[in-house]
């Protein structure tokens, strides 16, 4: 999607929408969401103040490519990209590398769904959205994608690309193998033929496999996309979760069967950590929406 000032209006934007099938786009056309609808690529960002790609990790980087290749015609001495892809690293180096002014954005609100029927209007309201400047990124460019997060409810934070993908793999990328690996284990892996007992289990499950398996029934490209592009730091959560594993299934075969008391300890210790409120570590003091006493503030204006 990309954005062009309508100074006419205070505070509105033109937006123009694209996407390789088009059907999104125009459904969001029709609900009066976008102004206009572009064929291509090319049309879609020319003239843009801001282009924000919105596609898995490895789209993302090959829409970079694009735009890089579009030359200056099309992308003004002005223009701002950015992404919302839930991997950081991969996409930033290689933005770098086609020395885009580009700054890499994650709002942390993911839905195991996908298009514009999957959309809320509320989805980033109170979330963190990370900002990951790119080298080439000026202040206005920043302030351009913060403006963004704002704008859509969200709190902008500034990190790094490596702690971002860091701490992704441990929140919502090493959990999705974790789903997958359930599934696989009680249903079958792929190419294997399903369990004997899997029809019976099929049949009695409720909450707590539909809670456990949200993230396996995602958009496998998207999922691809994020563990290719975040692989390393994955694998090392993967080990910690394999780790942890290997201690409750010590304690489960243990001789004469485990301690009931041992397990309802283990159990409340990590049910309070669950429950726990986020820890900011210094992020959530530095919010922009909210006053010292904890009330909304004003939103940035619009950059130029």
């Amino acid at each position: 999607m990309a954005g062009r000032d309508a100074q006419a209006t205070v505070g509105r934007s033109s937006l123009v929408a694209w996407t390789p099938a088009g059907d999104g786009p125009r459904a969001a056309l029709a609900a009066g969401l976008v102004d206009d609808v572009a064929p291509d690529l090319a049309r879609a960002v020319l003239g843009a103040d801001l282009v924000v790609l919105a596609a898995p990790a490895l789209a993302t980087i090959g829409l970079l490519e694009e735009l890089a290749g579009l030359g200056p015609s099309v992308l003004g001495p002005g223009m701002t990209v950015t992404d919302v892809a839930s991997t950081k690293g991969a996409i930033v180096c290689r933005a770098d590398e086609l020395g885009l002014r580009f700054v890499g954005g994650h709002p942390m609100a993911g839905r195991e769904t996908a298009g514009f029927g999957a959309s809320s209007v509320d989805l980033f309201v109170g979330r963190p959205w990370v900002v990951v400047p790119a080298r080439h990124a000026s202040a206005e460019d920043i302030a351009r994608v913060e403006w963004l997060a704002t704008t859509c409810g969200a709190w902008p934070i500034r990190m790094e690309a490596a702690a971002h993908d860091a701490a992704a793999a441990a929140i919502s990328h090493a959990p999705l193998v974790v789903a997958a690996a359930l599934v696989e284990a009680v249903a079958g892996g792929p190419g294997e033929l399903a369990r004997e007992d899997w029809g019976v289990a099929q049949a009695l499950a409720a909450g707590g496999w539909r809670d456990m398996t949200r993230l396996a029934r995602g958009d496998p490209a998207m999922g691809a996309g994020m563990l290719s592009t975040n692989a390393r730091a994955v694998a090392a959560r993967l080990r910690d979760v394999r780790d942890r594993l290997d201690a409750w299934i010590a304690e489960l075969d243990a001789t004469g069967g485990p301690d009931a008391d041992a397990l309802r300890d283990r159990l409340a210790a990590d049910r309070a950590h669950a429950l726990e409120a986020p820890r900011s570590n210094g992020i959530a003091e530095d919010r922009p929406d909210r006053q010292s006493d904890g009330t909304a503030g004003d939103r940035p204006r619009r950059p130029a």
